[in-house]
C-alpha cells in the first residue's frame, strides 16, 4: 500500500504532527509512506521512523509553472492509495487532483473520501482537530510519540550542569508574537541558574542583547540543528519561549515549558500540549511582567 502524508510547514505545526505521523505509521505498520513536505523540515523528518522516503518539493511557486508540473507528475505517477492532508490549506486540497481520484482523501479538499467538514474545526486546537480528522478516516490508535531518535551530542557547547532555555524569537512578520528582549533580559537576571538562548540565526541581537543583561547567558542562535534543539530540551531543567517552533519542538521533546502568548496566537488553538507544557497570555504581550513569568516557571519545576 501507498501512501502520501502532506505537511509543509512550520516548525511548530510540524511538531504537533507528530502524534499523527506516529498514528497514521501505527495504523499502515507494512505501507510505504511518504511525507510531502519543505525543504526546511526534510531533515528532520528523514531522521524519523515513520517515513520510508521524503519529498522537499512540496511548495512549488505558482507561478514556476515547470515546477508545479514537475510536482504534479510525481504526485500522478506514485499512484498512492491514501493521502493524510495535515496541512489542509487551499495549496495542498488542490494537490487532490494532481494525485488523482482513485486514492483514498482524508483532508478538507471538496470531494474526498473521509473529508473533515466540522464547521467548528477551524475553532478546535490542531492537536484535537487532526485527531478527530485521522478518526474520520479509521485511524483509532494514537501511541505517544518515541522521539529518541531526536537527539544529538550537545557537548561541544561546553554548557553548565544545570540550565534552562529561552526562546525569544518567533516569525518576523508577526512582531506581536514576541515578548521584548528587555523583559527576557530582566527575567534571566533574576533567576539564580544560567539561560541558554536558542533560535535562528536573525535572533543573534535579541540573544545578545538577553546576554548583557544577564552575563553567564549561553548564546547559542543560529548554532543548534532541529536534534541539538531536542538534546537541548531533555538536558533543560524547563523552557520559557514565545509561540514559536522550537517552543513547541522542545515541548514536544517533554521539557517542562512555559508558552508565552498575547493578541496574535490564540493558545485553545495552538498552545503546546502535555503534561509539562503551559502557557501564559496577556494581551498585549509586551506587558506581560518578568516577576510573573519567573512565578510561573518555579511552578514547572
Amino acid at each position: 500500500m501507498r501512501v502520501l502524508v502532506i505537511k509543509l510547514a512550520a516548525l511548530g505545526d510540524f511538531a504537533q504532527a507528530f502524534g499523527p505521523f506516529a498514528a497514521i505509521r501505527a495504523h499502515h505498520p507494512d505501507a510505504r509512506i511518504t511525507l510531502l513536505t519543505t525543504r526546511p523540515y526534510a531533515p528532520l523528518a528523514r531522521m524519523s521512523p515513520w517515513f520510508d522516503e521524503v519529498w522537499e518539493d512540496g511548495r512549488p511557486d505558482w507561478t514556476d509553472i515547470p515546477a508545479v508540473f514537475r510536482l504534479a507528475r510525481r504526485l500522478r505517477g506514485a499512484r498512492f492509495d491514501r493521502v493524510y492532508d495535515l496541512q489542509t490549506s487551499s495549496r495542498s486540497s488542490r494537490y487532490r487532483w494532481f494525485v488523482g481520484r482513485r486514492a483514498a482523501w482524508s483532508g478538507i479538499a471538496p470531494g474526498s473520501s473521509h473529508r473533515h467538514a466540522n464547521p467548528r474545526r477551524d475553532l478546535m486546537h490542531t492537536i484535537d482537530r487532526q485527531r478527530e480528522q485521522l478518526e474520520l478516516a479509521g485511524v483509532t490508535a494514537f501511541p505517544i510519540p518515541e522521539l529518541t531518535w531526536l537527539d544529538a551530542d550537545v557537548a561541544r557547547f561546553g554548557l553548565p550542569q544545570r540550565f534552562y532555555l529561552l526562546v525569544p524569537g518567533a516569525s518576523p512578520s508577526r512582531p506581536a508574537k514576541r515578548w521584548p528582549e528587555d523583559r527576557f533580559g530582566v527575567l534571566a537576571a533574576s533567576l539564580d541558574i544560567p539561560a541558554v538562548v536558542i533560535g535562528g540565526p536573525a535572533e543573534a541581537p535579541l540573544a545578545a542583547a538577553i546576554a548583557a543583561a544577564a552575563p553567564g547567558t549561553v548564546d547559542l542562535a543560529g548554532k543548534t540543528s532541529f536534534a541539538d534543539i531536542a538534546a537541548l530540551a531533555r538536558r533543560a531543567i524547563f523552557c520559557i519561549g514565545n509561540d514559536t517552533g522550537p517552543t513547541h519542538l522542545v515541548a514536544a521533546c517533554g521539557c517542562p515549558t512555559l508558552a508565552l502568548f498575547g493578541q496574535d496566537s490564540d493558545p485553545a488553538l495552538c498552545a503546546p500540549r502535555g503534561a509539562r507544557a503551559t502557557f501564559l497570555r496577556h494581551v498585549p504581550l509586551s506587558g506581560l511582567n518578568p516577576a510573573d513569568v519567573a512565578a510561573a516557571a518555579a511552578g514547572l519545576t
